[in-house]
């Protein structure tokens, strides 16, 4: 009876102790760990957010770039940190949805992480060079086809949805195109500028003003349906049913974060994704705010798992 009595007692004082914790967050300086160089999309979302967090918590929100295998230093930082939530990871969704499968060993346990939250979904498109007679998806494929090997298409990297989206493409349509994938999302639109690769999967942001200037054509949206921003311009799936590219950077923690804790940090990062000038940010870069709870957040992760899983399997990708 005493044991009882005991462990009882035990269990609700962590409870109460746990709920100070939240009540009280954040008790210190919190840092956003970024798995990727400074200068990308996933640096400057989090650097937005850290201001609108340090505006409302009072508190230091500092950002620190550790990039390195493939988001590995930077998630593996914040895997082995305290559970206090004052050490959070901002990352893109390859991180947890592609990298598992991708690579033969990764160093940081992808189940060893607490969701928080989805901070936003990239428009990705299809574009190619002017100097190809290529308006549609059809027109593409056609060529493709006629000219097998010949072209080549680039990416910001092994495992990214720029890579991952084109082989699902190449496979889908039946044709071959050359990968030549590049350090980051800023050295392949140079690439692709230069004419080096013809044809790429990239976010609207990054292409569109090259395309204004007649320097890109865009072809199709690569996301599910038409995008609202370009209502004539068609989706991929209407050429190829059952396409679709997902691209979104999320908010994570270290495992074993309490639920109040988590709830704590949704709501407020919530806030800020709601900021007038985070919307200004989003408008501008042709980024979607999704709303999504912490428990959804996690159903959305092991789907996308399964997706490109499936994907890379298919494609036979793997890297040592």
């Amino acid at each position: 009876m005493f044991r009882f009595v005991r462990a009882a007692v035990c269990l609700v004082l962590t409870v109460l102790a746990t709920a100070a914790i939240a009540q009280n967050y954040p008790s210190g300086p919190v840092k956003l760990i970024v798995p990727i160089p400074a200068g990308g999309v996933t640096d400057v979302m989090a650097r937005i957010i850290a201001q609108r967090l340090q505006e409302m918590w009072g508190r230091a929100v500092v950002v620190e770039n550790r990039p390195g295998g493939n988001s590995g230093v930077g998630a593996q930082a914040v895997e082995r940190s305290p559970a206090d939530g004052l050490t959070l990871l901002v990352a893109p969704d390859a991180t947890f949805t592609a990298n598992p499968v991708l690579f033969a060993k990764l160093i940081y346990d992808p189940d060893d992480f607490t969701p928080i939250g989805i901070l936003s979904r990239g428009t990705p498109m299809l574009i190619v060079n002017p100097s190809l007679p290529v308006n549609t998806v059809a027109d593409l494929i056609a060529y493709a086809k006629a000219n097998p090997g010949k072209l080549s298409y680039g990416s910001f990297g092994l495992g990214t949805y720029s890579h991952l989206s084109m082989e699902d493409l190449k496979q889908r349509a039946g044709i071959d195109i050359q990968h030549v994938p590049y350090p980051g999302a800023a050295p392949a639109v140079n690439g692709f500028l230069a004419n080096d690769v013809s044809v790429m999967i990239i976010n609207l942001s990054s292409v569109e003003q090259y395309a204004k200037a007649e320097k890109v054509r865009l072809v199709a949206a690569a996301t599910a349906k038409r995008v609202p921003a370009l209502p004539n311009l068609p989706a991929i799936s209407e050429t190829i049913p059952g396409f679709n590219t997902s691209v979104w950077f999320g908010l994570w923690g270290p495992g074993k974060m309490s639920p109040d804790l988590v709830a704590k940090i949704h709501d407020d990062v919530s806030k800020a994704l709601d900021h007038p000038d985070t919307k200004k940010f989003f408008a501008a870069n042709s980024f979607d705010r999704v709303e999504l709870s912490p428990q959804d957040f996690g159903k959305l992760i092991q789907g996308d798992l399964k997706h490109w899983g499936a994907l890379i399997k298919a494609a036979g990708i793997k890297i040592e």
